[in-house]
């Protein structure tokens, strides 16, 4: 088996197991538990690098608790696959400051910060008359579309609800439902904002998921998009950390 094709295999476990925590099916997410237990430790780090944000999922939407091991897989994960420079992958390195800012929060360790440099200013976020190229950028950057986080990429999201609606319907109608998954995702936060949309995520992600299926890193996508179709605008936010 290639490494990429073992890579892509531990990030689709790791992602299901994320999915069993927040479903209730699975249990808790020990990450440090996943990654010992893995035929392939290196491709387990690297699902952890794959997932970023996501993995803190549980700790997130459902307050487990976030172990010290844990914390220490994740750190480990960014000595064996250090982080991007921003101006070489901006989305990777959205991603990555993102997850070192949860991973600072959640072990109460802002030492933790430094994993990752800064991210990308906004300028890369503007929208264009290239929506379609814009959706793209922001389907790359669904990860951040959770709990505990705000800044640039969520701003750059709220002012284009328009267009993440059109490439939702643009993504359906290519029958690329992993993309119109991840658009719902963000399209689904800015609901539960409380912010008027064009178009309906709650009867998108069905479609979606009727109609296309979802292996497990895009039913984790969709997970997280049902907890915030699940929440009422207005409610009261949690802490959040801008990243």
């Amino acid at each position: 088996m290639s490494s990429h094709s073992a890579f892509a295999e531990a990030a689709d476990a790791l992602a299901a197991s994320v999915l069993g925590a927040l479903s209730g099916t699975g249990g808790a997410v020990q990450l440090a538990r996943h990654v010992d237990d893995a035929p392939d430790t290196l491709a387990a780090l690297a699902a952890v690098r794959v997932l970023g944000p996501d993995v803190f999922s549980p700790h997130l939407l459902h307050d487990a608790p976030f172990e010290a091991q844990d914390a220490a897989v994740v750190a480990k994960a960014f000595d064996a696959f250090p982080a991007s420079g921003s101006s070489e992958e901006p989305a990777v390195a959205h991603r990555d400051h993102a997850t070192v800012s949860l991973l600072a929060r959640l072990s109460g360790d802002d030492t933790l910060r430094t994993l990752a440099s800064a991210p990308p200013d906004g300028t890369a976020l503007a929208r264009s008359d290239d929506w379609s190229g814009w959706c793209v950028r922001m389907a790359q950057l669904a990860p951040l579309a959770t709990p505990g986080l705000d800044g640039a990429v969520h701003e750059a999201a709220r002012a284009g609800a328009l267009s993440l609606s059109r490439g939702v319907s643009r993504s359906i109608l290519r029958r690329d439902f992993p993309t119109a998954v991840r658009l719902v995702r963000w399209l689904a936060l800015l609901q539960s904002e409380g912010a008027e949309l064009p178009l309906d995520p709650d009867i998108a992600a069905e479609h979606a998921w009727l109609v296309g299926g979802a292996g497990p890193r895009t039913a984790l996508d969709l997970a997280i998009a049902r907890h915030f179709l699940d929440q009422r605008p207005g409610g009261a936010p949690k802490e959040t950390a801008r990243p």
